[in-house]
């Protein structure tokens, strides 16, 4: 048994007035979808811009970028590092202060003029503005790893540059 509804032109014209209204939104959401992605997309790749990864595996996946509006000048960014099985960046600077988060595996970490050090699950490390970072990579040849990386940094600084 099948029931079929009829609506009168008064009852009808709410639901095609948020027919409308929901497609509007849906077409300007769809125009400006693109450039805002590409904002987005121009803060963010400068971090991306010089990588260089020893894996296919590799990714640095966006996550968020904001200026501080309370320190004039300075954007916080935010960035997901996935490691594959041996994965590594070479030995890079970053242009302002970077707190890494590890949240699978373990992370292999070292700047200039420090030890070698292995950080697991829940544990963070800091880099100060300017220190070179030798030694960034998956300390397991057989599993991922992946950790959160927390700049603050001048606005429209490149994020990070590989050492040559």
């Amino acid at each position: 048994m099948s029931a079929t509804f009829h609506l009168s032109p008064s009852e009808g014209r709410p639901f095609y007035l948020a027919v409308i209204a929901g497609l509007a939104c849906a077409f300007v959401i769809g125009k400006t979808l693109p450039s805002t992605m590409d904002a987005v997309s121009a803060i963010i790749e400068p971090l991306c811009a010089n990588s260089v990864s020893g894996s296919m595996q590799d990714v640095v996946e966006p996550i968020s970028s904001h200026a501080l509006p309370n320190v004039p000048g300075k954007r916080v960014t935010i960035v997901r590092v996935f490691y594959g099985p041996g994965g590594f960046t070479p030995a890079h600077r970053h242009a302002g202060s970077v707190t890494a988060y590890v949240t699978k595996g373990e992370i292999r970490s070292q700047l200039a003029g420090g030890p070698v050090e292995t950080f697991g699950v829940g544990q963070s490390f800091f880099e100060p503005p300017g220190s070179t970072h030798l030694v960034s990579a998956n300390a397991s040849l057989t599993e991922p790893a992946e950790l959160i990386a927390v700049f603050v940094a001048d606005e429209g600084a490149q994020l990070t540059t590989l050492v040559k």
